[in-house]
């Protein structure tokens, strides 16, 4: 149990010593899946591919090669194409296995990561939930009655579990930050453009990003570091950082201006439930003792949604009429078409309004360096609590319990979600880090400060 839970970076260090090789990690991975199967972590596992990439690895650790995570297990959602699989994104249909690697999964490859699966998920990403009626449900590994969240709840729960020690997820609306929450574990959200989406070269029209999910803010900076690209046809592009956010993660932060909000874009205090308050509140005293300034105040959202609905209902329609013959839930249906008719039409409109929001929204950094809230509004839902709802019911459900997450997708910014505890009943809580444009190593170095003091590695799920 002690190397499944030792994390990235030292799994990485371990075999650049010698002291463990790719193939025994690979197997406790492998066995550690078979054992949890019944978290439904995973829709493929690659059982003789990474037997067969863990190998070598090892032959090329021994004749002296070294890269960031040569040898080391890594799981992928199932939104990412892997040469020699499907990428169905849960819907039922006449998927073919891919050829070529997505973008981000030949940078894995580069820096030598052996991909042992592909996680679960929801239709298009579209539920802060991992089930779907063709491919299963995922389960949350601290009580595996409740959802780990979604929609990169597969690989929040494969990382939450100690079957990998970080996973790639992706991010359209708070689905690495909500799966994060719900699972314990550190979710970066990057800048938009940070990680290249490609073949996707403007996916979900710039709402959707790929990021890392970890048990550490160093492993979940590592992970950045190795994802770090942009291809050139993708349509937003950045410069490379001129440090690795490793090393953001080992910096201190300096004493910060810390707005803390618990306002929803609708302009509105949200209906937080009262123990994730209280745990935002602690993590706010917490940051006051650590000598930042922390105080009530809450970003100028506006008419953010405007940026959101066309976008994300346009996205689910391209994702969906790209499919062969896809046999999709209503409610995903629902989703598209409400893209096809309208979001489509809203699309120049929505563009048109980017500037204007992240004016507005901007607005909260000149008082503050950071914006703290939660990353939830609520906790974990229940698995199958929307079994069957149709498109109103679910929608409004998931907008209730995740009000918080969206809008840093409709302006582009990075936001990394931390553990702030657990509840009464034992389920996670987490709380949002939010930056402005490119300001994920002040984020990484505030959330490592955190940590330090947290501990939440520390913390395990009641299973071995």
């Amino acid at each position: 149990m002690e190397l499944a839970y030792a994390g990235l970076a030292k799994q990485a260090e371990l075999l650049a010593a010698g002291e463990v090789s790719s193939k025994e990690l690979v197997e406790l991975s492998l066995a550690r899946i078979a054992a949890h199967e019944s978290l439904g972590a995973f829709r493929v596992v690659r059982h003789e591919a990474a037997r067969a990439e863990a190998l070598d690895a090892d032959q090329r650790l021994a004749a002296g090669e070294r890269l960031p995570l040569l040898g080391v297990p890594i799981a992928i959602k199932d939104d990412t194409d892997l040469a020699g699989e499907t990428t169905p994104f849960a819907v039922r249909g006449d998927h073919r296995p891919v050829t070529e690697d997505a973008e981000l999964v030949k940078r894995l490859r580069a820096a030598g990561a052996v991909i042992v699966g592909k996680t679960t998920t929801c239709e298009i990403g579209l539920w802060p939930f991992s089930e779907s009626p063709g491919f299963g449900a995922a389960r949350n590994p601290w009580n595996q009655a409740y959802t780990p969240g979604g929609s990169s709840g597969g690989s929040a729960a494969a990382v939450a579990a100690g079957l990998v020690a970080a996973a790639v997820g992706s991010d359209g609306a708070g689905s690495i930050r909500i799966p994060a929450a719900w699972s314990g574990l550190v979710g970066i959200k990057p800048q938009r453009g940070r990680v290249s989406g490609f073949p996707h070269t403007d996916p979900f029209n710039g709402l959707t990003v790929w990021g890392p999910l970890a048990r550490s803010v160093g492993d979940a900076a590592l992970l950045l570091d190795v994802l770090t690209y942009s291809h050139p046809s993708d349509v937003y592009r950045l410069d490379p950082p001129r440090t690795p956010f490793a090393e953001a993660a080992r910096r201190d932060p300096g004493k910060l201006r810390i707005a803390i909000s618990f306002r929803t874009a609708l302009g509105v205090p949200g209906k937080v439930d009262p123990e994730i308050r209280l745990a935002v509140e602690r993590l706010a005293r917490t940051l006051t003792s650590l000598g930042h300034k922390v105080f009530p105040a809450d970003p100028d959202y506006g008419p953010i949604a405007l940026g959101l609905v066309p976008r994300g209902t346009s996205g689910v329609a391209d994702r969906l009429d790209a499919m062969p013959s896809p046999s999709p839930e209503p409610r995903t249906e629902a989703e598209a078409q409400i893209g096809r008719l309208v979001g489509k039409r809203l699309l120049p409109l929505a563009h048109r309004m980017d500037p204007y929001l992240r004016r507005r929204a901007g607005r909260i950094f000149r008082i503050a360096d950071v914006v703290l809230t939660p990353t939830t509004a609520q906790l974990p839902m229940r698995v199958g609590a929307l079994d069957g709802a149709g498109y109103n019911r679910t929608q409004s459900a998931s907008a209730a319990a995740c009000p918080f997450a969206w809008t840093w997708n409709v302006l582009g910014w990075p936001a990394v979600s931390v553990p702030a505890g657990l509840s009464a009943s034992g389920l996670p809580i987490g709380a949002q880090l939010l930056g402005h444009d490119s300001t994920e190593p002040l984020l990484i170095s505030l959330a490592a400060q955190l940590e330090a003091t947290e501990a939440w590695p520390t913390r395990y799920p009641p299973l071995r």
